[in-house]
């Protein structure tokens, strides 16, 4: 179904360890829990300072979900993957959470 393809966008500044561990963060997420239906866009606001300031990046890493709408936005390195995934509305297996 194309309708659920998740489209995201990292917004990093620079190639530092930071932006490099949000790029991975990501990636690895979307590999084990989008599966197929995936499109990333890394945006370095150095390089497009325009973009960035159209979309009111304030901090980075941010990642942005364009799709499925609404918006979501996360801030940071994305290291908490359970944060991001909920963030995300995605649906990680149900006994991670209601584990006691």
């Amino acid at each position: 179904s194309l309708n659920s393809k998740h489209v995201l966008k990292l917004y990093v500044t620079g190639d530092t360890v930071r932006s490099d561990r949000a790029i991975f963060n990501l990636e690895k997420l979307c590999q084990e829990h989008l599966l197929e239906d995936y499109t990333i866009h890394i945006i370095d606001v150095l390089k497009q300072p325009e973009i960035a300031e159209k979309e009111k990046i304030i901090v980075t890493p941010t990642l942005i979900r364009e799709s499925p709408l609404p918006q979501v936005r996360i801030i940071g390195d994305l290291s908490d993957m359970k944060t991001v995934l909920t963030g995300l509305g995605i649906n990680t297996k149900k006994h991670d959470i209601f584990s006691e």
